[in-house]
């Protein structure tokens, strides 16, 4: 199907992860079991946490934050990923693209800015505890959540704006799952310079921003873990501190990889996989680091279960 005008064009063909019908029926469960969990385990968290007055802390008002936001963020590819697996022509409207790639890189940007807003959250709470309750007081929360949707919202618009703003005259062939910026830009029939800078300086500002001032946090938190004279209470913290970098490491490590390099080492068919690891897998597996390997949460969800017995 071939366009010769932007403005003709009226949807696009999302190619998915594979061309194998058979694959696509196994991915199908796989993926909708992965979605299950993360719908189970974020919403588990964000009806603990309102439950229970003991979870009135700065933590656990940034953790319902991030389960919200990784429900939004996961349910802007995978629904639409389950039912193209089950269909032969997996198409998106062009209104729909548009979308899409606002709300994922919009949701995918507050995830950055979250996770670095609650590094800072641990470091003020082990470094400098004495000033925690006045540092991170609620009006700070609040202005420090609402400022990581603001900026990653109007991040996205820039990214959205510059990218369908490109006329798109060639195959209406998107070699990926959801619609995202590498794959549109290899559609687009004109220079995509002017998008590629928008790329590496708005969202490399997010992006790199934030991995930055998290990893700096966490290396103040494990300097004063270091001091920690007991060897069981140094044991314990590092354990929580090495689940917290694998998931971040992780989540970071692909982004970087997908958005912040060359348009010329693009590999749409190698590199269509790697979203997977950042935009579906963390999702699932951030309630499980970050709350249900909690005690407290452990005692909170223990106390609902013996309620509704």
């Amino acid at each position: 199907m071939e366009k010769r005008n932007q403005s003709f064009v009226t949807e696009f063909i999302l190619l998915g992860l594979t061309n194998s019908h058979e694959q696509e029926i196994i991915l199908f469960g796989v993926f909708l079991v992965i979605y299950l969990i993360t719908l189970m385990g974020n919403m588990i968290i964000i009806l603990t946490i309102s439950l229970f007055s003991c979870f009135n802390s700065p933590m656990y008002f940034f953790l319902r934050n991030l389960s919200f936001l990784d429900i939004c963020f996961t349910s802007t590819t995978v629904p639409k990923m389950l039912v193209n697996f089950l269909l032969q022509v997996k198409t998106i409207s062009f209104a729909g693209c548009v979308a899409q790639l606002y709300s994922f890189i919009s949701l995918g940007g507050v995830e950055c800015l979250l996770l670095a807003v609650m590094a800072y959250d641990r470091y003020v709470a082990i470094c400098k505890p004495l000033h925690y309750t006045s540092i991170m007081n609620r009006r700070a929360c609040i202005l420090l959540a609402t400022a990581s949707w603001v900026l990653a919202c109007l991040n996205s618009l820039a990214h959205t704006v510059f990218t369908f703003r490109l006329p798109f005259c060639g195959s209406n062939q998107i070699n990926h799952f959801f619609c995202d910026i590498p794959p549109m830009l290899e559609l687009a029939c004109a220079d995509t310079h002017i998008n590629e800078l928008v790329v590496y300086s708005s969202g490399g500002s997010v992006i790199l921003g934030s991995f930055l001032f998290t990893l700096l946090s966490y290396i103040y938190i494990i300097s004063a873990i270091i001091k920690i004279r007991s060897s069981q209470g140094r044991l314990k913290a590092f354990s929580t501190c090495a689940s917290h970098l694998t998931v971040v490491s992780m989540f970071f490590g692909t982004i970087i990889f997908t958005y912040l390099r060359p348009t010329s080492t693009y590999s749409l068919d190698q590199d269509r996989v790697i979203p997977v690891l950042y935009g579906i897998v963390t999702p699932m597996l951030n309630p499980i680091i970050y709350s249900l390997r909690n005690k407290d949460m452990h005692g909170a969800l223990k106390r609902m279960i013996g309620q509704k017995n």
